[in-house]
């Protein structure tokens, strides 16, 4: 059994983390609310240009799309983005995402595909390299930077395209989590390359189908442009449903911590009190006997 002592220092402890845990869950809403904006303004970007890209594509076929839509004709390698929060404290949101990706790799490799891991994010990398550390070709590092801009993400979609024109895999799929609310926080996959026509709602169909386009200098030209923007813009769009995503899950993983720091602390002071009072007992029945042996 602890003693005393033991017991106030470890009371003692636990206040002290409660504090830190408190204090973080603070700063994570703080940093929610302005993620969660940026990551809603991203959507209905990225879901537009899915619509333009869509209309367009519509026009070309065959031997006339441009390669990143048609692919290299096999399927052979896949190439894995899977990408995570560079910090942890954000309870299974990490691990999530990561087995979102594992799942798919023992898919992949069952069916005798070669898969590359292209990591963004430090705790992804962490947890994949445990399993398919031979299969990783690189982790890329966002410690040190504070805010998420498009150039990041357009940094990552240049590496991307040239990989693939250097002919490194045939198909990329884009992995994030998805922000619902701060409690729901969804792993979600996206194929890059090829470029999958997204859907488009019934009332664009029936508005592209009654209008005539004219594209200049043509719809190849503009897909060529299109479609590596698009790329950048789906990684942003990833890494700022990220930054929500994480900054909500620490918001409810240190709430939880918060409360079981305090629910230790009750147990820890009612075990305190009735140690202490179990003492003075026991010091009040050696002096009561002490005295009726005189």
């Amino acid at each position: 059994m602890p003693s005393l002592k033991d017991l106030r220092n470890r009371i003692s402890s636990v206040k002290a983390t409660q504090k830190i845990t408190k204090a973080m869950q603070m700063v994570a809403a703080a940093k929610l609310r302005r993620a969660q904006d940026a990551a809603e303004a991203a959507r209905p970007y990225s879901q537009r240009m899915g619509a333009v890209l869509a209309n367009i594509a519509a026009t070309v076929s065959g031997d006339d799309a441009p390669k990143l839509m048609t692919g290299t004709g096999s399927d052979k390698t896949h190439l894995l983005i899977a990408c995570t929060s560079e910090r942890g404290l954000c309870g299974g949101f990490n691990s999530n995402i990561a087995r979102f990706v594992r799942d798919d790799v023992r898919k992949l490799q069952s069916e005798g595909k070669e898969v590359k891991i292209l990591c963004v994010g430090k705790k992804g990398y962490d947890i994949l390299r445990r399993e398919f550390s031979a299969l990783i070709i690189d982790r890329i590092d966002l410690r040190e930077v504070k805010h998420i801009g498009f150039s990041n993400a357009d940094a990552i979609g240049k590496r991307v395209m040239s990989m693939f024109e250097a002919g490194e895999f045939d198909v990329c799929t884009l992995y994030y989590s998805e922000f619902r609310s701060v409690i729901s926080q969804v792993p979600t996959g996206l194929q890059l390359i090829p470029a999958a026509a997204p859907e488009v709602d019934e009332a664009e169909n029936v508005d592209a189908a009654s209008a005539l386009y004219e594209y200049e200098p043509d719809a190849n030209a503009i897909l060529d442009d299109l479609i590596p923007r698009n790329i950048s813009v789906q990684i942003f769009r990833a890494l700022l449903e990220n930054v929500a995503g994480e900054m909500g899950a620490k918001m409810s993983a240190m709430d939880n911590a918060t409360r079981n720091a305090g629910e230790m602390i009750d147990k820890l002071t009612m075990s305190y009190n009735r140690q202490r009072q179990a003492q003075i007992t026991k010091e009040l029945i050696e002096i009561i006997s002490g005295a009726e042996a005189l």
